[in-house]
C-alpha cells in the first residue's frame, strides 16, 4: 500500500465520486479562487513596483539626486562650487542652473512653464533629458543666440516645431517710458524633448544658462548646482555629508526632501493593495473549511472504520490536512504561473485591449505616466506564495480536528 498511510487516503479523498460532486465542486471554486486571488497579487505588485520604478526613474531624470542652493540668493561663487563639489568620490557629475517661472506665448496660445538655463555641455552629467530628444539637439543651445529647447507637450500646446520663434515673459518687471512693463524676449525653438512624463513635457524649457541669466537678471550667479551620485537611495545621507563640507551658508537638499511624501504614498498604496487582495486569497482559502466539513461529514463511517482499525487521531488529522494541502497548493501554483504570465505581459496586454475597446487606461493629462508598466520581483512572488499556501494550510486545522475528534461507536451505530 502506498505509504504513508495519511497521504495515501488524503489524496484517495480528493477524487471526486458520483454520490458527493458539490463537494467536489467547492473544492473547484476554492482551487480557481486562491488561483485568482495570487495572479491579481502577482500582477498588481508588479505593476505598483514598474509605476514606482518609472516614476523615480523619469522624476530623477530631471530633477537629480541633490541640489545646492544658497539661502536666499543666488549662488556668485559657483564655479569654486562646483569644483568642490566634484572633488567628493561619490558624486558622478555636477552641472549649474538658472531657474524661473514665465509664460510662452506664440500667436494666440499661451502657456505658463518653467524655463531652466543650462550649460549644454554639463547637463548630461545629471539629466537623462538629453536621451529623449524627439527633434533638434541639446548642442544647438547657444549662448547669445536665444535659443530654447521645449518638452514635446509644451510644443504641442503652442503648436511650434523646430526654427519657430516662441514669445517668453518674465514675471519681473522693468521701468520704462511707458511704465511699468514685463521683460520680453524672442527665444528660436532649438529642440522637443520627450522624457515620457507629462509633468515635465508639459511644463519644462529649456535655455542656455546665460541666455537665462540675462533674461531673470542673475548677473553672474546661478540658482544652484544641480548633483548626480553614484547610489540613487544614498542620496539623504550623502546629500548631509556633502553640506558639512561646503563653506558658508549652502544647502544641499536631496531628491527625497521634495519627492517624498509621493513615494511613501505609493508605498503606503502599495502595502494597502496587498493586504486587500490578500483577503481575496483569504476568502478562497477560507472555502477550503466548508468543503472539509461536508468532507468530514460524509466521511463519518470511513472515520470511523479507520479508528476501529488502529488509525490515530493524529493520523485522522492528517488525512483531512492532506486533502486541504492539496487544494492550496495547486490552486497557488496555478495562480503563480498565471501571476508571472500576466505580469510579463503586461506591456504588450494593456495596448491590444486599449486598441480593441477604443480607450485609454492612463490619459497622460491626468496620470503621471501614460504607459502601464511592470516589474515582476521575485522576492514578491515567494512571499505572496508562503502567505497563499500558509492561509491554505490553516484553514484545513479546523475540520480535520473536528475529524480526529470523530467517536467511532456513535459514527457506526445507525450504519
Amino acid at each position: 500500500m502506498f505509504k504513508p498511510i495519511e497521504l495515501f487516503i488524503g489524496l484517495r479523498y480528493t477524487r471526486a465520486k458520483r454520490r458527493n460532486h458539490f463537494v467536489s465542486f467547492i473544492s473547484l471554486t476554492s482551487m480557481v479562487g486562491i488561483a485568482l486571488g495570487v495572479t491579481a497579487l502577482i500582477t498588481v505588485l508588479s505593476v505598483m513596483n514598474g509605476f514606482e520604478t518609472q516614476l523615480r526613474e523619469r522624476i530623477l531624470g530631471m530633477v537629480a539626486h541633490a541640489t545646492v542652493s544658497e539661502r536666499g540668493a543666488a549662488i556668485s561663487d559657483w564655479q569654486s562650487v562646483l569644483d568642490q563639489a566634484r572633488q567628493h568620490p561619490r558624486v558622478e557629475g555636477a552641472a549649474p542652473f538658472v531657474n524661473g517661472e514665465v509664460m510662452l506665448t506664440r500667436g494666440g496660445n499661451v502657456s505658463a512653464a518653467m524655463v531652466r538655463g543650462i550649460l549644454p555641455e554639463h547637463e548630461g552629467e545629471v539629466s537623462d533629458v538629453v536621451d529623449h530628444f524627439v527633434v533638434g539637439d541639446i548642442d544647438r543651445l547657444v549662448p547669445g543666440e536665444y535659443g530654447i529647447v521645449l518638452g514635446s507637450e509644451l510644443a504641442s500646446l503652442l503648436r511650434v516645431r523646430v526654427g519657430d520663434q516662441v514669445t517668453v515673459v518674465s514675471p519681473e518687471a522693468r521701468m520704462n517710458v511707458v511704465g511699468i512693463t514685463p521683460r520680453v524676449r524672442r527665444f528660436t525653438v532649438e529642440g522637443i524633448f520627450n522624457v515620457g512624463m507629462y509633468e515635465y513635457d508639459r511644463g519644462i524649457a529649456l535655455v542656455h544658462m546665460e541666455d537665462a541669466a540675462r533674461l531673470f537678471r542673475t548677473g553672474d550667479g546661478v540658482t544652484g548646482i544641480r548633483l548626480k551620485f553614484d547610489d540613487l537611495m544614498a542620496a539623504p545621507w550623502l546629500a548631509r555629508e556633502l553640506a558639512a563640507d561646503l563653506p558658508g551658508t549652502y544647502s544641499v537638499r536631496d531628491w527625497t526632501v521634495q519627492h517624498y511624501n509621493f513615494f511613501q504614498a505609493v508605498r503606503t498604496e502599495k502595502t494597502v493593495m496587498f493586504v486587500i487582495l490578500t483577503l481575496i486569497v483569504a476568502v478562497a482559502a477560507f472555502n477550503i473549511v466548508s468543503t472539509l466539513v461536508m468532507v468530514v461529514t460524509d466521511k463519518q463511517a470511513d472515520i470511523a472504520i479507520l479508528r476501529t482499525l488502529g488509525l490515530s487521531p493524529g493520523s485522522v488529522m492528517g488525512v483531512f490536512i492532506v486533502q486541504g494541502a492539496v487544494i492550496g497548493v495547486v490552486g497557488t501554483l496555478l495562480g503563480v504561473a498565471g501571476g508571472i504570465s500576466l505580469a510579463l505581459n503586461v506591456d504588450t496586454l494593456v495596448p491590444a485591449i486599449e486598441r480593441l475597446m477604443g480607450i485609454q487606461f492612463l490619459p497622460a493629462d491626468v496620470y503621471h505616466i501614460s504607459e502601464l508598466p511592470s516589474e515582476l520581483r521575485w522576492n514578491d512572488v515567494t512571499r505572496i506564495t508562503g502567505v497563499a499556501l500558509v492561509l491554505s494550510l490553516v484553514a484545513t486545522l479546523y475540520p480535520a480536528w473536528r475529524a480526529s475528534r470523530t467517536a467511532p461507536a456513535e459514527a457506526l451505530r445507525y450504519e
